[in-house]
């Protein structure tokens, strides 16, 4: 049974949105502001969070980067504005997708099931056995990598996306390529999302960020691992 933590100020929704995913035979808990969703992921395991952007004490992009800082769970941002900086920056904190405001209760938990089933799938059927490409370290059973023996925290995504490149060694794939592997056909988010988490990988993985070692980019076509 999937745990889910939703955490929103306005108690209509969460209550809509707890009755709808527990119909669905998941396990939901509840938060109405930054503070207490930290304690509840504090003292829960769950599988994901539903997380909204304007709450009272810590709004969701600080709690997003605080469980980014010791956890990969997959979060969805909630956001009541349609401005695409707002959505942008959800995702540069570490969210794994993102919702606007006012949503159909039908395609969150199409996104909510289509994120956990690519968790489980990304667990249960990759192979065994490590990979090694220079100071990168990739354990694709556990999901865990490492830098020069240094284990580094990514997001869902962001795993996914390098073991895909990292899989496909030399193949060179567009953003809509990667858009429509990675977050599916079905995904409404643009190709900045990509941009948005090469950066981020990159960032967390080069030694130089500005002149990547693995992760490069074929330029007008898209990116690949060296």
């Amino acid at each position: 049974m999937s745990r889910i933590l939703v955490v929103d100020d306005e108690k209509l929704i969460v209550k809509g949105l707890k009755y709808s995913l527990e119909q669905d035979g998941m396990q939901v808990d509840t938060a109405f502001d930054g503070e207490e969703a930290l304690e509840k992921f504090s003292s829960g395991d769950y599988d994901l969070m539903l997380l909204d952007v304007m709450l009272p004490k810590l709004d969701g992009f600080a709690v997003c980067q605080r469980i980014r800082e010791e956890s990969r769970m997959p979060i969805i941002m909630l956001t009541a504005k349609g401005d695409d900086m707002d959505k942008i920056l959800g995702l540069d904190n570490g969210a794994d997708d993102y919702i606007t405001k006012p949503f159909n209760v039908l395609e969150v938990k199409a996104r909510i099931k289509a994120i956990l089933r690519r968790t489980s799938d990304s667990t249960d059927h990759r192979t065994n056995g490590s990979i090694t490409a220079g100071d990168l370290k990739i354990d694709p059973e556990s999901r865990r990598i490492f830098v020069k023996g240094k284990e580094i925290s990514l997001t869902a995504k962001e795993f996914d996306v390098l073991e895909l490149l990292v899989s496909n060694p030399g193949k060179v794939y567009s953003r809509v390529d990667l858009l429509h592997t990675v977050w599916g056909k079905d995904y409404p988010g643009d190709e900045r999302t990509v941009d948005v988490h090469i950066r981020r990988l990159r960032e967390k993985i080069e030694e130089s960020p500005s002149e990547p070692r693995y992760v490069r980019t074929k330029w007008g076509v898209g990116y690949y691992f060296a």
